[in-house]
């Protein structure tokens, strides 16, 4: 059965055990962490910090999902640069966030990040592919040790021009060969995709992604604007997709808890109806 969580960005200046509070008591299962929200770098948050986060996520019924927006806000790491030790330290980070991740009770990082992906000046599609898949040959051997699964997340091209498509990304996930390291689906980026809807795309690839982000187009909660989340949902129950839904938002002015509340509703209704139309 597809659970329901939420990414934490949305309850900024939130405590931690408030924010738990009010998503556990909405319904949801599980809480997807934004690193920024806990320390600037993961590095800086202590195994014992680490420990004390993931009791106050458990305590109040919920599951730490995992990572994302691992890059944001940071400095110095770059997928796809030209400079091999750029890459090493970007791939030492990225492992430093599945270490993170596993202390924290969670499963899954989610790598969007954009503009560390980007293609620098003279460098083609194919060599910033060979730069990527340097890095993720490295790494996944640790990361899948960990119990953690990286997904890779193809974003529109008003964000990045490298890893546009679902089809690109899962070309790069055949290349890296590697059980954890998988795809990674959002409503927002997919209805960027040109040759195919939201529902069309996921009967094509939810059934061995990795992660799923719901929002809408305007960039606020399910529910919240015109996209129509009752084929998205019947598509993924249809693709055999079980794991995790997470509520990713970027316009947080209707307020943290109003949001989380129409978000829930939507996708649990949705939901709920595409199941009972399995039976």
């Amino acid at each position: 059965m597809i659970k329901l969580g939420i990414c934490n960005e949305l309850f900024e200046g939130w405590d931690l055990k408030d924010v738990c509070r009010v998503v556990r008591s909405l319904g949801y299962d599980g809480l997807e962490i934004a690193p920024f929200t806990l320390a600037p770098l993961i590095t800086d948050l202590s195994k014992s910090q680490r420990a004390e986060i993931r009791r106050t996520v458990e305590d109040s019924g919920l599951t730490t999902i995992g990572l994302h927006w691992l890059l944001a806000k940071t400095e110095g790491f770059y997928l796809t640069s030209t400079d091999a030790a750029v890459r090493q330290r970007t791939g030492d980070y990225l492992l430093a966030l599945a270490e993170a991740a596993a202390d924290l009770g969670g499963s899954i990082l989610v790598l969007g990040s954009p503009k560390q992906r980007d293609l620098l000046p003279g460098v083609s599609y194919d060599q910033a592919e060979e730069y990527a898949l340097e890095t993720f040959h490295r790494i996944m051997p640790a990361v899948g040790d960990l119990g953690i699964d990286l997904c890779i997340e193809p974003l529109a091209p008003s964000e990045t021009n490298f890893l546009n498509t679902c089809e690109q990304s899962e070309a790069l996930i055949a290349k890296v060969g590697h059980p954890n390291f998988k795809l990674h689906m959002d409503v927002k980026a997919q209805s960027a995709e040109t040759d195919a809807s939201v529902p069309d795309l996921i009967r094509r690839h939810a059934r061995t992604a990795g992660h799923f982000h719901a929002q809408d187009v305007n960039l606020k909660g399910p529910g919240m604007g015109d996209v129509d989340f009752a084929p998205i949902l019947a598509a993924l129950v249809e693709s055999g997709y079980d794991r995790w839904v997470s509520v990713e938002v970027f316009d947080f002015k209707p307020g943290a808890e109003e949001t989380a509340r129409q978000s829930i509703e939507c996708l649990r209704r949705n939901l709920d109806a595409a199941y009972a139309a399995r039976r």
